[in-house]
């Protein structure tokens, strides 16, 4: 079948290190895979400007939504082990600094939109590359400037639960799109917020047909002609949860267009 490819010790640090320590032997919860009440280890750096919401677009695809409320300042970039070749594109993360001199005690909230593939992020690390707000709102009230000074810095991480009031799951049709090659960008994915399979189903039909992951947080289908309108069912990647909704891409669909469904997942 034909390819859908579209084309950075101390006394200070032994304090950091006691820090988290102190976070795994007090969490007594037992884990899930999307509300994990266990911090973890990583390290943080931030790009763009120091108040920035991050560079425009990135490697999952969203384009400018970055730069819109919700994902406006609460925008990352992650290592390989988090992106997960695109498929973590869209999960959400509370990320806490630990020096008390800098770092205030609440989290930033942040979702994943890009990948940092080399530098810091490299050779298996775990690590957060923040837009500068996103950075910022981990500090002190006062202190956001001698935080980003800092540099790199230890942190401690947890995976979340993505919530996006007042938003429903919506599918973006992606520029070039036909009735024989459909690709579809995911927009607003409630909960999980990842993706590890997704299908479409014509209309009068039963057969739910397998689109491939491309890139970031774009699918698409080879085949056709496709007759809309078409439903499409999403599987999470962390609980194998599925959402499905139905015609939501209409017998008219436009490329570039948006189109929102009624559902979210549950």
């Amino acid at each position: 079948m034909a390819s859908c490819f579209f084309s950075p010790f101390s006394f200070y640090y032994s304090f950091l290190l006691l820090s988290v320590f102190a976070l795994f032997c007090f969490e007594t919860s037992e884990p899930n895979p999307v509300v994990d009440p266990h911090w973890h280890p990583a390290t943080a750096t931030w790009y763009g400007s120091p108040n920035g919401d991050g560079s425009d677009g990135g490697a999952c695809g969203y384009g400018s939504l970055v730069d819109v409320r919700p994902l406006r300042a609460r925008v990352g970039a992650v290592s390989p082990v988090l992106f997960k070749g695109g498929e973590g594109c869209g999960a959400c993360y509370k990320v806490r600094c630990l020096d008390p001199v800098v770092c205030a005690r609440r989290p930033v909230t942040v979702i994943v939109t890009d990948e940092c593939p080399g530098g810091y992020c490299a050779f298996g690390r775990t690590h957060f590359d923040l837009s500068g707000a996103a950075f910022g709102r981990m500090a002190v009230p006062g202190k956001a400037s001698q935080l980003r000074d800092r540099g790199e810095m230890p942190v401690v991480f947890r995976r979340i639960p993505c919530k996006y009031p007042g938003k429903s799951i919506a599918f973006h049709v992606n520029e070039g799109s036909t009735n024989f090659w459909l690709s579809l960008l995911v927009e607003f994915e409630d909960d999980d917020g990842d993706i590890g399979s997704m299908h479409i189903k014509q209309v009068n039909s039963v057969e739910w047909l397998e689109m491939k992951h491309i890139w970031g947080a774009n699918w698409c289908i080879i085949g056709g002609p496709l007759q809309g309108p078409l439903s499409v069912k999403l599987t999470t990647l962390t609980t194998r949860k599925s959402f499905s909704a139905r015609d939501v891409i209409p017998r008219n669909w436009s490329p570039k267009a948006t189109y929102t469904s009624r559902l979210n997942l549950l």
